[in-house]
């Protein structure tokens, strides 16, 4: 990790004006709105909203707890498959921040992934408020074959995607930089991918502030003073 870039290519790092906006929106209140286990429960789309996808103990939670700089907002398990609904956080009324179910637990009952899949499914091709959605990627690993399936669900439903590569630290920068060419080869492949992958340590904290930026670009105006 030492000398990375937060995000790739470099210029697309964000300036310090934008990282301080990114600062000031995600230091706000981070509520709590609904956990939706079935189409019927999700909550009214009122905010533009960016969804976090990824396998299971990718490091999701731990990601979404290093934004907003709280300990608890998404529990952190070591129990793969725990996130079985998509939970919803509104963040200072700008921006909703959408918890999905981890993927790739191949010991959950085969109803319940069905389940799983059928909810994103509906979820991604109707919610209107949806902005984008952020690709969690295990640094040590790359893509595998459990995150294609939904690679191809985010085309075909023609919702942006941006890939996260987490735990950044776990890797030398010689592997990180094989990592990220294989990365960019991939997603030349997919129409509905965003060309800037952002590069993160939930732990050391790395790429926080660059994601935040980049996030609070998505999220609605701030009320006029």
């Amino acid at each position: 990790m030492a000398g990375a870039a937060p995000v790739h290519p470099a210029e697309a790092a964000p300036d310090e004006e934008a990282e301080e906006a990114g600062r000031l929106l995600f230091a706000k209140e981070c509520d709590f709105v609904a956990g939706a286990a079935t189409v019927d429960a999700l909550p009214p789309d009122t905010l533009p909203e960016i969804a976090f996808a990824g396998r299971s103990n990718v490091g999701k939670s731990s990601l979404l707890n290093a934004l907003t700089g709280r300990n608890a907002l998404a529990r952190v398990s070591h129990t793969p498959g725990r996130t079985q609904q998509l939970n919803f956080f509104d963040l200072g009324n700008r921006l909703m921040l959408v918890d999905m179910p981890g993927y790739g637990y191949a010991e959950a009952p085969k109803t319940e992934i069905k389940r799983w899949n059928e909810l994103i499914r509906v979820y991604l091709r109707g919610r209107a408020s949806l902005r984008r959605a952020c690709l969690l990627i295990d640094a040590r690993h790359g893509i595998k074959d459990t995150d294609r399936p939904l690679m191809k669900m985010l085309d075909e439903t023609a919702v942006s995607f941006q890939v996260i590569l987490t735990k950044v630290d776990k890797v030398s920068a010689g592997e990180l930089t094989r990592r990220l060419d294989a990365v960019h080869e991939e997603l030349r492949g997919h129409v509905a991918a965003h060309p800037v992958v952002h590069l993160t340590s939930a732990h050391k904290g790395f790429g926080i502030a660059a994601l935040r930026a980049a996030m609070t670009a998505l999220a609605s105006p701030p009320e006029p003073r």
